[in-house]
């Protein structure tokens, strides 16, 4: 099962930026896909954006985060969050699966522990 862990989380004023980075132990494109998911408390997780050979965003996240693979390490992407809003406030996971993403987050076989990203003045 591969490992996974995630970075960048932290406080952010209200339209600021942060970039969550996640690294997995195992190569993305190919064989493995990469997913951002967040967690609203008392909610289930939702599909942000994920990325193998291509990029795949959720509606709510056009526009405003961007996610893109570090083409020199086979096994890490970052999520450019931009504009930030209060109701962004969550915890954000990295997860990878076998093959194609998915919105569906019980297809990922392998997850990192989480990491908070509040937006607050």
């Amino acid at each position: 099962q591969a490992q996974v862990v995630e970075s960048g989380g932290g406080l952010v004023q209200p339209g600021g930026s942060l970039t969550l980075s996640c690294t997995a132990s195992v190569r993305i494109v190919g064989h493995y896909v990469m997913a951002w998911f967040r967690q609203f408390p008392g909610k289930d997780r939702e599909f942000i954006a994920g990325i193998g050979s291509d990029t795949y965003y959720a509606d709510s996240a056009k526009g405003r985060f961007t996610l893109s693979r570090d083409i020199a390490r086979y096994n890490f992407a970052s999520l450019q969050m931009n504009s930030l809003k209060p109701e962004d406030t969550a915890t954000y996971y990295c997860a990878v699966k076998r093959y194609d993403v998915s919105q569906d987050p019980s297809e990922y076989t392998s997850w990192g522990p989480g990491t908070q990203v509040t937006v607050s003045s």
